[in-house]
């Protein structure tokens, strides 16, 4: 059988990226669109650096940015130009546009990005760094990445930037981080400087910036371990905590994968909700709690553990799940005894997705046996035991024992 051609569509949204030095570290093909387009639109700053180039009209985007992108996306196959920073595909009006038209309809010419410039200014292999931006974003979101001998390029928001994020980093014991402030890189007034980060940033720097940071080597106590099990200290509770050892194990059982949502039920301390946000960037949690004084503190557990976007509702489930978007892992860490709890959060999951709970009594246990009968799984049994000192010697105290279930939902054919 054969398709049809898909209909041609005509190029007519160009993207011209602009560097610091404006023009004059423009190609001749980039010079030669900016001259010929009709309409022209981007930053003021870009506009006056291309000013002399452009023939058509002119324009600065206008605030929201939402009525700025309305200006393009009316012009649809006409001819349009826009101004962006460097790569418009690095955290730039590219990544925006192309979520409203394809990218057949787009040609683009990068210039170098902030990025690019900072690692040829320092000798550092991009390959070797983890980039990360604060543009509107809290500084937590950097501290899964604050690694022994890690370098990390900051994008910042303005020139308060890195001094707020040199305060942070030492309140957090990263404050031996050498510093580099990259300012206005690729022209006239480009500017590198170097500090530590206990040395707090110099005056002066330039609304373009950025911040590379090596972290010390020896930067190890103060580092977040990156495999499931944080130390129970770690977390703020009240002794609703998911303990060290069975949390490892319940991480495992979940089975985080990139760009996945979990429902922790019961969220207590967060725990387990905010290790699946630590596995990867782009992992989500919803944490359900029906007492606030506990809502609050996975909140703030979260901020402190570095996945400040954790969601938080407060509320009894299963009545909670109503309205929440469908996960692809939940897990029950109490409550599962509750009247139709099993059944609302088997319902709830995706196909494919997992569910796992955990349970310290003997009713809980029963229901979990008749979940494993009508949906399957495995059940398991977990018992750890710890030191602990018996007049001047020692034995090990049994914690109380948790029944694990798990089961994976069958995806839907």
């Amino acid at each position: 059988m054969t398709h049809p051609h898909p209909q041609k569509v005509e190029r007519w949204l160009t993207l011209v990226g602009v560097g610091e030095d404006g023009p004059k570290g423009l190609s001749a093909a980039a010079r030669t669109l900016i001259e010929q387009a009709p309409y022209v639109i981007g930053g003021a700053r870009h506009v006056a650096l291309c000013r002399n180039l452009i023939k058509g009209e002119a324009h600065t985007w206008a605030t929201p940015f939402s009525t700025a992108l309305e200006a393009v996306l009316v012009r649809r196959g006409q001819p349009t130009l826009v101004l962006a920073s460097g790569d418009p595909f690095f955290y730039g009006v590219g990544a925006t546009l192309i979520g409203y038209v394809t990218p057949h309809e787009v040609a683009c010419l990068p210039a170098p990005s902030c990025v690019a410039l900072a690692c040829a200014r320092l000798g550092w292999a991009q390959q070797a760094c983890r980039v990360v931006s604060v543009c509107g974003r809290p500084h937590a979101l950097i501290l899964p990445f604050l690694q022994p001998g890690a370098r990390l390029l900051v994008l910042c928001a303005d020139e308060t930037s890195p001094a707020t994020l040199f305060a942070w980093l030492n309140e957090r014991g990263f404050g031996q981080t050498e510093c580099h402030i990259l300012q206005a890189l690729g022209g006239p007034h480009e500017q590198v400087t170097r500090c530590l980060a206990q040395d707090g940033a110099p005056h002066g720097i330039n609304r373009l910036c950025l911040v590379a940071l090596c972290v010390p080597a020896g930067a190890v106590s103060c580092a977040l371990p990156r495999v499931t099990g944080l130390p129970d200290t770690c977390f703020e509770h009240d002794g609703q905590l998911t303990k060290r050892e069975i949390r490892a194990v319940t991480l495992s059982s979940l089975a985080p994968r990139a760009g996945e949502l979990l429902w922790d039920v019961g969220g207590g301390a967060g725990s387990v909700g905010i290790e699946w946000m630590l596995s990867d960037p782009t992992c989500q949690t919803i944490a359900i709690e029906q007492a606030p004084e506990r809502v609050a503190r996975i909140a703030h557990n979260a901020q402190a553990l570095g996945v400040p976007n954790l969601q938080t509702v407060t509320g009894k489930a299963p009545a909670a799940f109503t309205g929440l978007p469908a996960p692809d892992a939940i897990f029950i860490g109490g409550g599962g005894s509750t009247t139709g709890m099993l059944e609302a959060a088997w319902q709830a999951l995706k196909p494919g997705g997992r569910l796992v709970v955990n349970a310290v009594v003997v009713e809980t246990e029963h229901k979990l046996f008749q979940a494993m009968q009508q949906w399957g799984g495995s059940l398991t049994r977990l018992d750890v035991a710890r030191l602990d000192p018996v007049g001047r010697l020692h034995a090990f105290r049994p914690s109380m024992s948790v029944t694990q279930w798990v089961a994976w939902k069958p995806t839907q054919v």
